[in-house]
């Protein structure tokens, strides 16, 4: 049967938790500050203290770190596009705030992540990704010709796509 603390060890082991200090704790928690120090040393080794420790300890953990599950659900918002980022866009008229969605290479690398949780060899899936990355490098090659295209403005780009001929045979 588990023995309850009493308010003034509950202060303590609250405390304690909060900043990891013996001493600081006690003397936060109502014990005298000179026997701060073996009050502190001896709630610590009780195993009620311990075990009431222990217990918030894991519960604190637990609501901080993420399990498989909120993982899974997260990378699963990404892929469909639901997940939105904030984008901070700078203009001579001000700076202004908005939400996108993730672009398709991190779309892509969501559901990899969780095809990786979910093992079987999919051809049809692999096929529908290399498809996909491949789209995503076309988008990504246009939007550098883009903006290459956009740095050299009132420059002349001569393309010869006339095929085969010399300047011999085009003069005539």
């Amino acid at each position: 049967m588990k023995r309850k603390l009493t308010p003034k060890q509950q202060r303590f082991a609250d405390e304690y938790i909060e900043s990891g200090k013996k001493e600081e704790s006690a003397i936060k928690a109502g014990y005298k500050s000179r026997s701060a120090h073996s009050i502190a040393t001896e709630n610590l080794q009780k195993p009620a203290i311990k075990s009431y420790i222990d217990e918030r300890m894991a519960e604190i953990a637990s609501k901080r770190i993420m399990d498989a599950t909120e993982a899974v659900e997260l990378l699963t918002r990404i892929a469909r596009g639901e997940e939105k980022e904030t984008v901070i866009s700078g203009t001579p008229e001000g700076v202004y705030e908005s939400q996108k969605e993730a672009d398709l290479k991190t779309r892509i690398s969501a559901v990899k992540e969780i095809l990786k949780r979910y093992p079987g060899d999919d051809k049809l899936v692999k096929a529908q990704i290399r498809k996909a990355e491949a789209e995503a490098d076309i988008a990504e090659d246009k939007a550098k010709e883009a903006r290459n295209s956009d740095s050299s403005e009132g420059q002349t780009l001569i393309v010869d796509d006339v095929g085969g001929m010399d300047d011999e045979d085009a003069s005539g």
